[in-house]
């Protein structure tokens, strides 16, 4: 989010960052750059959330990967610090490397109030206006590869979803899209106590969370006035709506405290949880009791929430849709309790004298935001809380570790255990970098993304994860989430591709299974893929998808477990920027079909052998790679792939067969050169 306060920064692959703490250098491609010139001003009632929703739905459409996007024009003097950041957090769902606000007077507003010291922000303003950086309305704005032109009067209030964050709807069409994309069957599921049946589309979860949103004191104090005027009006959100509230900074707590607000979102059950990545990153805890059991009838439930991910079975495995909203959406989705409501002009419910109650009723004018705003976040709220910063709270500070040059492995610890592709890393590689006698495991279809790969959410008592917890005698409600075992390369290895959206497609005849299932070595057997895997033993095996391979999260275990699983190539129509260097990081080569071509061209069935030609000589640059599909009646198929590397350290990586056993080989050299010359 340092973005939208004119600071250019962005996110590597966490296998880079771990380089770059090695010493390594990581390399930056020279990016084309994707102006956005924005006129006008959002209209009343419209948020931030709106803006960030309708630019990725916008720039999705577009060839995106690799590129920066830059906004310009006389709108940003309408966009709050908040809006901006808002905005700019959203850049991964969309593939672009940055989004950048150039630094302005809003800009110096946002340092003064977030209490940034006075020698500090003198310092920066001086060197954005020595360098010509400070953003002027009179100026010329930038040149860029690519200009967009966006109305901010023509954003509405909107949702996304069902299962991507470029899949806005406005809000007249959120129950369409639910019967397109997950069911129009209207099966009735009753619970006495819920006084009323509910059907699939039934908002089950409600959560006002992550960063994206709940940085942006506008949309929280929005909130939280919604939440009082429908407490007035004596609603409450339906029983079978889960609720909570975990914004990603304690000082929101303390500014809607400070305010009262904290109180009127506990009356509507959006009790404050925590701080942090939670409910948006899969930890959401189970369902209401009932709702669990109809999940588990087949109950098509949907999660609303604040976050900027929705992608299927990410903040609940039992939950097949959610709706990305603005934090007073999420409220008022709560109150309503289904999906299938135009909150636009149906009432949200009805009030304790049997009027119905609208959400244009409901919602706080922006002056009336605007007032609360000024009255309770101030400097002070963040000077407070930057004062604790690197004092932790007294459990921190209770911490306790072993002191020791190298880290002292405990074999029966099933959170931090010494990784296996660490294991066995031999003095030098291999002589050549080559795939040969290669086998088809998984095809795959588009927009899958590292959490379909590498779940961060729950895991499954029943799962081969689970089981592997519970044999080393992990109680049940001690299995927590994959988030927290990432230390654990048994565990995590055993949960890829396990997420119920996704289907094996080499084989369709196939009964559907959750997750990915694939036939072992000698076909004999259909297993889960983590167990078909291990048969490959010595035979290197490919994956095969569709465009946006890698999408979301810069999740480095979802190029692990490739690793771990043998898989030594990935063959996509695209694949996303961090990803693709992951998969150089792990070792595993990232090519990409020739325009217009795709593995349905191959009518691969598992049985061929692949080879991969033109992987003796590359070089920095898009290398053409020929695919060699040999088939068991004798007939050969070959396809025209590319593989693109941006630099020798890139180079260096794959030759090596990784970033750490690079790192490792060359830290050895390092070492013994070194006592030779002693």
């Amino acid at each position: 989010m340092i973005n939208a306060i004119g600071v250019l920064g962005w996110g590597v692959g966490g296998l880079e960052g771990q380089a770059a703490m090695l010493g390594e250098p990581v390399p930056i491609p020279f990016p084309q750059v994707v102006g956005i010139r924005v006129t006008n001003a959002l209209r009343e009632g419209v948020t931030a959330t709106d803006l960030a929703l309708t630019v990725t739905e916008l720039l999705r459409q577009r060839s995106m990967v690799g590129k920066f996007v830059e906004f310009t024009g006389p709108g940003l003097d309408s966009l709050s610090w908040a809006a901006r950041g808002t905005v700019a957090n959203m850049a991964p769902e969309y593939g672009a490397t940055v989004v950048f606000f150039p630094f302005d007077d809003e800009t110096l507003n946002y340092l003064n109030l977030s209490a940034r010291p006075a020698g500090l922000i003198a310092k920066a303003s001086a060197y954005m206006q020595a360098q010509s950086l400070w953003r002027r309305a009179q100026a010329v704005e930038p040149v860029f590869d690519e200009l967009i032109e966006l109305d901010l009067a023509q954003v509405e209030p909107s949702v996304a979803g069902p299962h991507h964050p470029h899949q806005r709807q406005p809000l007249s069409r959120a129950g369409a899209s639910f019967e397109q994309h997950v069911t129009a069957d209207r099966e009735v599921f009753f619970e006495p106590s819920f006084h009323e049946p509910i059907s699939h589309g039934a908002v089950v979860m409600s959560a006002i969370t992550s960063c994206t949103n709940t940085a942006n004191p506008a949309q929280m104090i929005q909130a939280g006035l919604l939440a009082r005027r429908a407490r007035a009006r004596g609603l409450v959100r339906k029983p079978w709506v889960k609720t909570s509230l975990s914004p990603g900074s304690r000082v929101v707590a303390d500014y809607l405290a400070d305010a009262g607000l904290l109180e009127d979102f506990a009356a509507l059950g959006f009790d404050l949880a925590g701080f942090g990545c939670m409910t948006c990153i899969g930890n959401s805890g189970s369902l209401e009791t009932h709702v669990e059991a109809f999940a588990r009838q087949g109950l098509k439930g949907v999660v609303v929430l604040s976050g900027n991910r929705n992608f299927e079975g990410r903040v609940n495995p039992k939950v097949p849709a959610g709706y990305l909203a603005s934090p007073a959406l999420c409220v008022a989705y709560a109150i309503a309790g289904r999906i299938d409501i135009d909150l636009s002009t149906q009432p949200l419910s009805t009030d304790a004298h049997g009027q119905p109650v609208y959400l244009h009723e409901l919602m706080p004018s922006e002056t009336e935001v605007a007032a609360q705003a000024a009255n309770v976040v101030h400097p002070e709220l963040f000077r407070q809380r930057q004062g604790m910063l690197w004092q932790g709270t007294h459990h921190w500070q209770a911490l306790d570790a072993d002191a020791s040059v190298q880290f002292p492995w405990h074999a029966g610890s099933t959170y931090l255990r010494r990784p296996q592709y660490l294991a066995d890393v031999a003095p030098v590689p291999a002589t050549r970098l080559a795939i040969d006698n290669a086998r088809a495991l998984v095809v795959l279809g588009d927009n899958v993304t590292t959490d379909h790969i590498s779940p961060a959410g729950t895991i499954p008592a029943d799962s081969l994860a689970g089981q592997w917890l519970r044999e080393r005698g992990e109680a049940l409600a001690d299995l927590n989430q994959y988030s927290t075992r990432r230390s654990n390369h048994e565990v995590m290895v055993r949960g890829a591709f396990t997420n119920p959206r996704l289907n094996n497609l080499l084989d369709p005849g196939q009964a559907v299974h959750k997750g990915v299932w694939a036939w072992n070595a000698d076909r004999t057997a259909y297993q889960p893929l983590y167990l078909a895997a291990q048969s490959y033993a010595g035979i290197p095996t490919v994956l095969f998808a569709g465009i946006n391979y890698g999408a979301g999260s810069s999740r480095d275990w979802a190029a692990k477990v490739l690793s771990l699983l043998g898989i030594k190539a990935v063959v996509a129509r695209s694949i996303e920027r961090i990803h693709r260097s992951n998969l150089i990081g792990m070792g595993v080569l990232p090519l990409v079909f020739a325009p217009g071509a795709s593995v349905q061209d191959l009518h691969l069935d598992g049985s061929e052998t692949l080879a991969f030609q033109g992987l003796e000589a590359l070089k920095v640059g898009e290398n053409p790679v020929t695919l060699q599909v040999s088939r068991t009646n004798g007939q050969t198929t070959t396809a025209a792939l590319s593989l693109r590397l941006d630099s020798e350290q890139e180079l260096g990586y794959l030759g090596h067969g990784g970033v750490l056993p690079f790192v490792i080989r060359k830290t050895v050299q390092r070492t013994r050169q070194g006592a030779l010359n002693d």
